[in-house]
């Protein structure tokens, strides 16, 4: 499936719910946000169904996202569903890693190859502070069960907020020493909450590299990641920079995304939306609506100059 620029779509990200047990200051207002009805969201079916019509359509590579996914009635058997369609190559999640340590093991069972763990801060109280009610004990024990398991390679995301984990990097560079862990620094971007936030907390990803002069450059194999990659001198983990602001990566994006609520995004910093839930219900050809939708594909986003998308982080997924 090609987009108007040649570029190859076979990566969808799935928001399973805008929900989250987290309320981080960047991405969810204090007060929560109201639960839809059970109308306004996909079903597991509505789900498996449209995930299948991508799948057809030569997406290989699914994340399941959210809010945070695991707060989602009937993750497991999502998970299960999407894993039996034929042709996948790469199956993860982003989760905040709360309910890990619970869930670990059964996501595995069920075909989950690996997780996204976001995690900003080391240190309790920090942790506390920016997610307002989070115990970092937990996203401890939620990654000591996704290695236990083999949920592996495991990538932690720490978006960076100036005057807040700055002075963390070289701590949270360390994860990768001695496991395979990826630790991935993401520049805060203007979406939702964090807009108001980012003129004076956002800082560029060069401070990484400043902080730790050390790194190794990576050889990138897949030009679709986000990431450019690095290691510590004899690291067994690769140390990621995540630059949408800095350093925009649109020319290689390979990937769309389906929100909770049945919503294709064609690029994450857009505001236009195709209505997949109501076409579904509809009974109408989803197979040709996506690649109408793909032949729409805008080349880039538009944040430098401002162009900020409208709806909130947890009602796009992560």
């Amino acid at each position: 499936m090609k987009d108007p620029f040649g570029r190859d779509i076979n990566y969808l990200r799935i928001s399973v719910t805008d929900l989250c047990n987290l309320r981080c200051r960047y991405c969810m207002p204090e007060e929560g946000v109201p639960k839809l009805s059970h109308e306004d969201i996909l079903s597991v079916e509505e789900i498996e169904k449209i995930t299948k019509a991508f799948v057809n359509l030569g997406i290989n590579k699914i994340r399941l996202t959210g809010g945070e996914p695991l707060l989602r009635s009937g993750i497991l058997d999502i998970v299960e569903r999407i894993d039996k369609l034929e042709g996948l190559k790469d199956f993860a999640m982003t989760t905040n890693g709360v309910l890990l340590g619970r869930y670990a093991q059964e996501l595995k069972n069920r075909g989950l190859k690996r997780v996204n763990i976001s995690l900003d801060t080391l240190k309790d109280d920090k942790y506390r502070y920016i997610t307002r009610k989070g115990n970092i004990k937990y996203v401890m024990e939620g990654i000591e069960a996704a290695k236990k398991v083999g949920l592996t390679p495991i990538k932690i995301n720490t978006v960076l907020v100036g005057g807040f984990n700055d002075d963390e990097i070289e701590d949270l560079a360390r994860l990768t020493l001695e496991e395979e862990i990826h630790v991935r620094f993401i520049e805060l971007m203007p979406v939702g909450e964090a807009i108001k936030h980012r003129s004076n907390k956002y800082i560029s990803n060069e401070i990484v590299l400043e902080k730790l002069p050390e790194l190794i450059e990576v050889k990138r194999k897949d030009l679709s990641s986000p990431a450019v990659y690095y290691k510590l001198p004899n690291a067994k983990g690769r140390i990621g920079l995540i630059n949408p602001i800095s350093c925009k990566f649109c020319s290689h994006c390979n990937r769309v995304r389906l929100t909770a609520q049945g919503m294709m995004k064609l690029c994450l910093h857009s505001n236009d939306e195709i209505d997949l839930r109501e076409a579904l219900r509809k009974g109408q050809d989803l197979e040709n609506i996506i690649l109408a939708a793909v032949e729409k594909k805008p080349e880039s986003h538009h944040l430098e100059d401002g162009q900020y998308v409208w709806k909130k982080m947890y009602q796009i997924g992560g």
